[in-house]
């Protein structure tokens, strides 16, 4: 019977981390309710303790008031999954919004599957329970990833078997990683999609990224026109240049002049912005020193 709830209720990765019951009553030791490892209860909310571990960084409130009218109309339909910390007090594994809609509601229980843990199975569990959320922003999900190499020590590989996600999916949301915090915190609040993230991070300047984030606000650009914006960013289009018969009287009249300090045709390259280079041309290495010598012969 619990082990078809829990099949039920927790999702793919999470349920393949619980998946030995040997593993979880061989640690629990000599604690008085041996009897409630492996098993859901009605568990008092009293003897709760929150996730130290909880990657979730964000609850909105209205959110948790709308998930108590719904608990107060159905009930805790999925249980919460919590691990025995001593005889007589636990922590939460996953389900923190139920549980907190749960005391907003006053309630004295709440359904529970008891397991054992260690602080790093319950800061895996936490994070693949909380990557397998449908309601998450893409940030969220990639501090997730991210925690998952650091703290677990998995690589891309294991993290694909435990979420069940392609490797690439996850480097994608790790690469969003590398975003400005300003812009990862448009995508956090909605401004933004993962997609316009997506194609933002292809740019390596951070100013840069801030300033293609705000022109994809105030001109509403969709995740298609800020990928151009972003490859038009990375390959300018070279400048304009002025033909030399089209060059300012300014540069006409005084080309003459410094062809003949050189002794010998000058070049001019202006662009239409109005900046420019003046070319000069040398035929050999004694020209060249020849050149060199004009210089020198000024200071």
């Amino acid at each position: 019977m619990a082990k078809a709830i829990k099949k039920q209720a927790l999702g793919r990765g999470l349920s393949a981390l619980l998946q030995d019951p040997k593993k979880e009553t061989s640690t629990v030791g000599s604690t008085s309710n041996n009897h409630q490892v492996g098993t859901i209860i009605a568990l008092e909310l009293a003897l709760i303790e929150v996730n130290p571990f909880q990657p979730r960084t964000q609850f909105k409130e209205e959110a948790i008031r709308e998930l108590a009218s719904s608990i107060q109309e159905l009930g805790v339909i999925q249980p919460i999954t919590v691990r025995k910390t001593t005889s007589n007090t636990f922590q939460l594994v996953s389900g923190e919004r139920r549980f907190r809609a749960s005391k907003l509601l006053d309630l004295k229980t709440i359904p529970a599957y008891i397991r054992v843990a260690n602080d790093q199975e319950a800061l895996e569990m936490a994070l693949v329970e909380n990557i397998q959320r449908q309601d998450l922003d893409p940030i969220e999900i990639a501090l997730s990833y991210q925690r998952l190499i650091d703290d677990i020590q998995l690589t891309q590989e294991q993290m694909s078997q435990r979420v069940g996600k392609k490797r690439s999916t996850i480097a994608n949301y790790l690469r969003l990683l590398k975003l400005d915090p300003l812009v990862q915190t448009g995508m956090r609040d909605g401004f933004i999609s993962m997609g316009h993230g997506r194609a933002i991070v292809n740019i390596s300047s951070h100013s840069d990224q801030i300033a293609i984030y705000k022109e994809i606000i105030s001109n509403k650009l969709s995740v298609r026109a800020t990928e151009t914006l972003v490859k038009n960013y990375n390959s300018p289009k070279p400048a304009k240049t002025i033909k030399q018969n089209e060059l300012p009287s300014f540069v006409k009249n005084s080309i003459g002049k410094i062809a003949s300090y050189f002794g010998h045709k000058i070049d001019v390259k202006m662009e239409k912005k109005g900046t420019g280079k003046i070319l000069i041309p040398f035929h050999s290495k004694e020209d060249y020193d020849r050149i060199l010598k004009l210089f020198e012969s000024d200071k």
